[in-house]
């Protein structure tokens, strides 16, 4: 049986977040996973909608003598700190030297992960197990579709496959069509030739769902030029992380590579001009949503897609429920992050009313805390499954979690950062989301998958946050000269200093 080390270490990096990724943020998971080692991750994570999930079901159908390592993941943020990277790639790569003789290893990695002393860290990552392992085991990655590749990360690893899907709901398939390659690796004990190329412009990530176009059509197209190489994907980048290689890019592997790669990349900018779409401030947005929902039988959806905490926001400004109460809105609002605030919460109790500065604390431009006095309508640990497409079952761990409520606004407070992209998310605080008349949703896309069946409408707003809904607003520093900063838009050009 071949022998397969398989283990993950994901974080995706947004390096003008307002905060970082510390050990205890992997360790506690950040609402969803911990530090797992050993069986606990096949215990854990078989049945998820992850890329480790497609490697252990690969590995048992093939028959591998599987060595489950390391796994975590923390919610996106800010850079992780030197002290997590180093604690976590040093006891990844101590166990899997620890495994012995090796055929071939599996990695769940993200791909945009930036550290306080690299820009690089899933290709340090790489460089260090290649180092261990030799140039003769074979290396296959799954990555995010978001991910930042790098040279590096290309040279290192034999394969990087990434989703497909954004809203990621193909994570499971990504980890199965990795692994799929890796067997015929190690079968052959022959490496598949290499084609990469990185796009010239950046894009949003409220452009990028593959529920709509350009993306739809550009991952149809994907799937056609796939056929006639071993392994293709389309990444579109993580546009917000300020070094030279973010930004999409096209892997492709296997006879013709090199064609497929440049197909590929072709379409891609042949799409450059339908990247974009309409963004509402939080103002006009509220005043839509309420004209839609007299007369709508399902809530209207709005993103309040620059306070994603999935893009390293700290999903806790105050903007669009400001506007939802000016405008005196009835919905919900959700998830906000304010652990102290649901301390209070709870201390308080079921019934009471507490005064609060709730959220705000992230120091984002134009936003402060609300203060003001909150009905608090129901208590939860924050411990339930979210069973919708893009958590895929995963048990979510959002601490200390409440419902409060402020005029006609409910809001789904929580201890723990993680985006709205279950409606376990609001219904397991008590909050029915199909008899909401507004939702307020803290995602970009992933919600998509399980908001879209019950949404009359969805608009993308903008309202304070790190994550900006046009990249070129951003003040980047360290990109590769030329790459141009939106679709269409002016190219970076680095400022002399």
């Amino acid at each position: 049986m071949p022998r397969i080390a398989i283990g993950g270490f994901l974080h995706e990096t947004n390096t003008f977040g307002p905060s970082k990724a510390t050990y205890a943020d992997f360790d506690g998971g950040s609402g969803y996973g911990h530090i797992r080692e050993g069986e606990a991750i096949i215990e854990h994570l078989a049945q998820v909608n992850a890329a480790i999930a497609g490697a252990i079901h690969t590995g048992h159908a093939l028959g591998w003598d599987m060595v489950p390592t390391l796994w975590c993941a923390a919610s996106p943020s800010a850079q992780v700190t030197e002290d997590a990277f180093e604690r976590i790639a040093g006891r990844l790569l101590d166990l899997i030297a620890q495994a012995g003789p090796l055929d071939g290893v599996f990695l769940d990695l993200h791909g945009a992960m930036v550290t306080e002393h690299l820009d690089d860290g899933e290709g340090a990552l790489l460089a260090r197990l290649r180092a261990l392992l030799g140039p003769d085991v074979p290396v296959a990655v799954a990555l995010d579709l978001h991910a930042n590749v790098t040279p590096l990360m290309v040279e290192k690893a034999d394969l990087l496959e990434s989703y497909r899907t954004y809203p990621h709901v193909d994570m499971t398939e990504t980890g199965a069509r990795a692994a799929q390659v890796l067997a015929q690796m190690v079968a052959t004990g022959k490496r598949p030739e290499k084609a990469f190329l990185q796009a010239p412009f950046l894009t949003a990530i409220a452009w990028q769902s593959t529920w709509g176009e350009p993306a739809r059509g550009l991952y149809q197209r994907l799937e056609e030029i796939a056929q006639d190489v071993t392994a293709l994907s389309f990444n579109m980048g993580f546009p917000a992380a300020d070094f030279p290689d973010c930004g999409m890019s096209v892997l492709a592997y296997g006879p013709g590579a090199s064609d497929a790669a440049r197909a590929m990349m072709d379409a891609a900018e042949a799409a450059e001009p339908d990247f974009n779409g309409r963004v509402w401030s939080a103002t006009e947005g509220v005043a839509e949503a309420m004209r839609l929902a007299a007369s709508a039988t399902r809530p209207v959806i709005l993103s309040d897609t620059q306070d994603n905490p999935g893009a390293g926001a700290n999903s806790d400004t105050t903007g669009m429920l400001r506007a939802m109460l000016e405008a005196g809105a009835s919905g919900a609002i959700g998830n906000l992050f304010d652990p102290v605030a649901a301390q209070a919460a709870h201390e308080a109790g079921e019934g009471a009313v507490v005064e609060l500065a709730l959220g705000g604390h992230s120091g984002v431009p134009g936003d402060a805390p609300l203060r003001a006095r909150y009905l608090v309508e129901k208590l939860s640990d924050g411990v339930f499954t979210a069973p919708g497409p893009y958590y895929g079952g995963r048990v979510m761990k959002m601490g200390p979690s409440a419902c409060l409520r402020i005029e006609g606004v409910r809001i789904a407070l929580t201890s723990a950062k993680a985006q709205m992209a279950d409606r376990a998310m609001f219904s397991s605080l008590g909050i029915v989301p199909e008899r909401e008349k507004i939702l307020v949703v803290k995602s970009s896309n992933h919600f998509r998958a399980d908001f879209t069946p019950i949404a009359e409408d969805i608009l993308v707003c903008q309202s304070p946050g790190p994550m900006a809904v046009n990249p070129a607003t951003l003040p980047w520093r360290h990109l590769r000269r030329g790459l141009r900063l939106s679709p269409m838009g002016a190219a970076f050009e680095p400022k002399e200093i």
